[in-house]
């Protein structure tokens, strides 16, 4: 779908919304996950309480900290970021859904933050902290007894949207890389493999049965997801729940077609696709504040004539509006 029809679809729905928006509560936690580091979360929900501006890292967002979750049966979105990302990086999208009456909770990978890359090779962790989230929220969140166990949903982007499509019912071959890497040596995985010998991912990488599912999620929002390759029409065989999928068209980090392509030509379910003309691979990201213009400059350039805001408007909107149809109550 283009971008200009997506504006023009949406525009009305966006304002339908704001109409029925409640305020923003969010809190930031930690939570135990086992014999790992506690893992660092962000939630967001509907509130009566009061919002302010509220400094949340690099970004300023509009909330009420703390304040009370108002509603009953709410739906869940889950949250998982790119690689070297954090909780936050989304947190426009999160916003637009808690208005529009979902909690959502966000994850920071440990190991895999701009803070720590000490585990960024080893995705295959990130799902289990996924359905560690799912857990806490469903069973010790304060608020758990206000969501819907029925509705639950994940979003993910890079990275992240790996770890959604595996947390979904997705199993990647992890030993592909390698080939990968041999075809195309100038790929984003191959320059993180490093001086990794194949010989020592073939030490590393767990069999598929470590890669874990979640089966309480039953629909999912993928972004320019990360070794799409790896999956193919028997892994992904299982995954048949709606899935909205992006691609940014000009993506430099994980080109067409070996990512976001390859996974909706297997998918056995059409997705609902997108295709953004002249976005680039970080678009997907909220839009740069002036902190981080300056903090870190290559993940806020946009391509000429793209204006990563206003795709935003649009972005956020077709996901609400995806999870409001497709976790809708029953």
């Amino acid at each position: 779908m283009k971008i200009a029809s997506l504006f023009a679809a949406l525009s009305l729905m966006c304002f339908g919304m704001a109409a029925h928006a409640a305020n923003v509560g969010f809190q930031q936690l930690a939570i135990p996950d086992g014999a790992e580091a506690p893992l660092t979360i962000g939630v967001w929900y509907p509130t009566d309480a009061a919002p302010t501006p509220q400094p949340l890292e690099a970004f300023t967002q509009t909330v009420a900290v703390g304040g009370p979750v108002v509603g009953h049966g709410l739906p869940l979105v889950v949250m998982s970021h790119g690689t070297g990302g954090w909780y936050g990086e989304h947190y426009d999208t999160a916003l637009a859904l808690a208005h529009a009456g979902f909690v959502v909770a966000a994850v920071s990978h440990t190991g895999d933050t701009y803070r720590d890359h000490a585990q960024a090779l080893q995705i295959w962790r990130r799902p289990q902290q996924l359905h560690r989230l799912i857990d806490y929220m469903l069973t010790d969140w304060v608020g758990h007894a206000t969501i819907d166990a029925g509705r639950v949903g994940v979003f993910g982007f890079s990275a992240g949207g790996f770890t959604a499509l595996v947390t979904a019912g997705g199993t990647a071959d992890l030993t592909l890389a390698p080939s990968h890497c041999r075809k195309v040596p100038t790929a984003f995985e191959c320059s993180l493999l490093g001086s990794v010998t194949t010989a020592d991912l073939a030490h590393q990488a767990p069999p598929r049965s470590a890669l874990v599912h979640d089966a309480r999620i039953r629909a999912a929002v993928v972004a320019a997801p990360a070794l799409g390759f790896e999956f193919g029409r028997e892994g992904l065989k299982d995954l048949r729940m709606p899935i909205q999928l992006w691609r940014a068209e000009d993506d430099h980090l994980l080109p067409n077609p070996d990512y976001a392509q390859a996974v909706r030509d297997a998918l056995p379910r059409p997705p609902e696709y997108h295709v953004v003309p002249n976005a680039d691979h970080f678009d997907f990201l909220a839009p740069c504040s002036a902190v981080l213009v300056k903090a870190a400059p290559d993940i806020c350039v946009e391509r000429p004539g793209f204006d990563r805001t206003a795709f935003h408007v649009a972005f956020d909107a077709a996901v609400v509006a995806f999870f409001e149809r497709t976790l809708a109550a029953r």
